[in-house]
């Protein structure tokens, strides 16, 4: 029994189909990281699996006059330096005031906030962090009350702040040695004056977690009456012997998941500097699972006047009704 042959055209055409449905695919995926919006949430949602998705949730209120806890507009920066130095991630950022409802695509959740409270307590964050996305602390996000929340915070970052053991004083550290460890590659000697806290209540042992960011806190940076937030004995002790303390870390979890603390940025200027900065995306990129080039993530230095502009953006993003509806 004769076959039919094919004509040479159909063969063709037929070819021609699977390649145009493999390259409209792949246009789509490509596409999706030329047009990833800050603010565009569910384009990030429906991003498929080839995109890392990173939520950054900053507090929706400041903390003093202008310049101080501006944790959305520095998110706005750090997912904006993301996005130029990886084509396949998508950042979305978040005012605290329109709080994420669905976080099962997050690969990684970075939050800065008015304490950590809600974070410690989020159903979405929990089961985030279960499934095994990274999940980051910055400033007064490392600060959770005891208990159930600290207890959390052991397990997804391996650190937190404690009132009556940690201490958040303004000092200039000078951040001089750095690990082995992709968090700290491209990373020189720094020194920024900020409000750093130290002392934070680690895991025990330490285990699997490697100190980022330490110095020797100076001894009028803390006291030794046992206050909230401004000493206790036995930090006063461990100042006075000169135990090094540390104010970023990462975290290795047990389910092979990262976690990530920052005690900085208090002040947004802080921002400009290089190395500060550095640190913060090179962390946001750990703790997504991301490979952290050797020399750091590359990002652009920015000014005074840049800074100013994502304050007042980030303004506009925190009294929006619909942050997804502005301009990314």
């Amino acid at each position: 029994m004769l076959t039919e042959q094919l004509p040479v055209e159909r063969i063709k055409n037929a070819t021609a189909v699977i390649l145009g449905l493999i390259l409209g695919w792949l246009s789509v995926d490509f596409a999706a990281a030329e047009q990833r919006g800050i603010f565009d949430y569910e384009f990030q949602r429906r991003a498929g699996d080839g995109v890392k998705k990173i939520v950054f949730i900053g507090d929706a209120g400041t903390h003093g006059p202008p310049g101080n806890h501006e944790f959305v507009a520095g998110f706005i920066l750090l997912a904006r330096q993301l996005h130029e130095a990886f084509p396949q991630v998508h950042c979305v950022v978040y005012p605290s005031n329109h709080w994420p409802g669905d976080l099962s695509h997050a690969d990684a959740v970075i939050v800065a906030l008015n304490h950590g409270h809600q974070a410690a307590v989020d159903p979405e964050i929990f089961a985030a962090v279960r499934r095994g996305a990274g999940f980051m602390a910055v400033h007064y996000g490392v600060e959770v009350n005891k208990g159930n929340e600290g207890n959390n915070y052991l397990q997804w970052i391996g650190g937190y702040f404690e009132t009556f053991w940690s201490v958040n004083p303004w000092w200039i550290p000078k951040y001089e040695q750095f690990p082995d460890h992709p968090v700290a590659r491209g990373i020189m000697p720094f020194s920024v004056h900020d409000e750093w806290y130290y002392h934070m209540r680690f895991v025990g042992d330490m285990k699997g977690l490697t100190p980022i960011l330490t110095d020797v806190p100076p001894l009028e940076t803390v006291n030794g009456t046992a206050t909230s937030r401004k000493g206790n004995p036995d930090v006063f002790r461990e100042v006075s012997e000169q135990i090094p303390q540390h104010m970023a870390w990462a975290y290795d979890r047990p389910d092979s998941g990262r976690g990530f603390g920052f005690t900085g940025l208090h002040l947004h200027a802080n921002l400009a500097n290089d190395n500060f900065r550095t640190v913060l995306l090179n962390a946001s990129a750990w703790v997504a699972g991301l490979e952290v080039p050797q020399d750091g993530v590359p990002s652009k230095t920015v000014s005074d006047e840049d800074l100013e502009r994502l304050i007042v953006e980030a303004k506009a993003v925190r009294e929006s009704n619909s942050p997804q509806t502005l301009q990314q």
